[in-house]
């Protein structure tokens, strides 16, 4: 089970070490299995690659260690794709979440094909394992079937895995069922008890921030009954605390109440583009999370 950890900033919009080392250690005393790090929820193709890599340097520096890190090392430019996961790997990471090139679209399958191809021959590193990231409402370019059998022939031991957040629960089941030993990771926090029954992998997602440790619970126990009351617990508070952040828009209101449960207002900030809640959203977004806290 992998948190997609968000990026804590300082005054100067820059990514805050030692907050984010500590928000590590906090999500993987909760019960996380690793942090999946500068992905969609991190803000990360907000950042430089140079931002990118002192992040990866200074949290491994603070003790996390590199096999407890899935950093997000898929960009535009596939030569910036292949110095990010270079330096991955040169600091001990094998595994990283990637992301198809995503500016240009309708791009085909040949085209993202070629992509992966020439990152993964270019950086020629037999530890090197990859998990594609299918996120077609934010990249607009989406990763077939047949694109994922083309990789996994090719590639066997390097195409590792899938992240999808597209929400489609026929298409995770479906990629179970097709690949055998290939792992999918649902993006969708409420999908991963089901996902997990049908022999999914686990889940990669934005509200472990706030509930891991019910994530963590829920893993550790799907094949338990339905009648498991406390398993039912921690997948109904999982729904509500998804809901929850669903409300206005995710980032800035995961960032709120983060700020709310550590008591540091500077877990507030966002890079722009994105933008902080309007005060009448950040206002409702609090009365509800008490009231959820209140009922957990």
């Amino acid at each position: 089970m992998f948190s997609a950890a968000l990026t804590p900033l300082d005054a100067e919009l820059a990514p805050d070490h030692a907050r984010f080392i500590a928000h590590c250690r906090y999500l993987l005393d909760e019960g996380c299995d690793a942090i999946a790090m500068l992905g969609t929820t991190g803000e990360a193709n907000s950042f430089s690659v140079s931002e990118r890599t002192a992040l990866l340097e200074a949290v491994i520096a603070g003790g996390i260690k590199p096999n407890q890190l899935l950093p997000g090392t898929g960009v535009a430019a596939f030569t910036d794709t292949i110095a990010l996961t270079r330096h991955a790997l040169s600091v001990g990471v094998d595994t990283v979440v990637m992301l198809p090139p995503f500016y240009y679209k309708n791009v085909s399958d040949d085209g993202v094909y070629a992509a992966y191809n020439e990152i993964i021959q270019r950086i020629g590193d037999k530890r090197l394992k990859i998990v594609l990231y299918h996120i077609p409402q934010m990249s607009m370019q989406p990763i077939s079937h047949a694109l994922i059998e083309r990789l996994r022939k090719a590639y066997p031991s390097t195409i590792v895995g899938i992240k999808d957040s597209s929400g489609d629960f026929v298409n995770m089941t479906a990629m179970v069922e097709r690949f055998p030993g290939f792992s999918v990771l649902t993006g969708a926090d409420p999908l991963l008890l089901p996902l997990l029954r049908k022999g999914g992998a686990g889940c990669i997602t934005a509200t472990s921030n706030l509930v891991a440790r019910d994530l963590a619970y829920v893993f550790k126990h799907f094949r338990d009954s339905d009648d498991d009351a406390n398993l039912a617990a921690a997948q109904a508070r999982i729904v509500k605390a998804r809901e929850l952040v669903s409300r206005f828009a995710q980032m800035p209101s995961l960032k709120a109440l983060m700020a709310e449960r550590t008591g540091h207002a500077g877990w507030q900030r966002l890079r722009p583009p994105l933008e902080t809640l309007p005060a009448t959203q950040l206002k409702e977004l609090l009365a509800n999370a008490a009231a959820f806290a209140t009922a957990a």
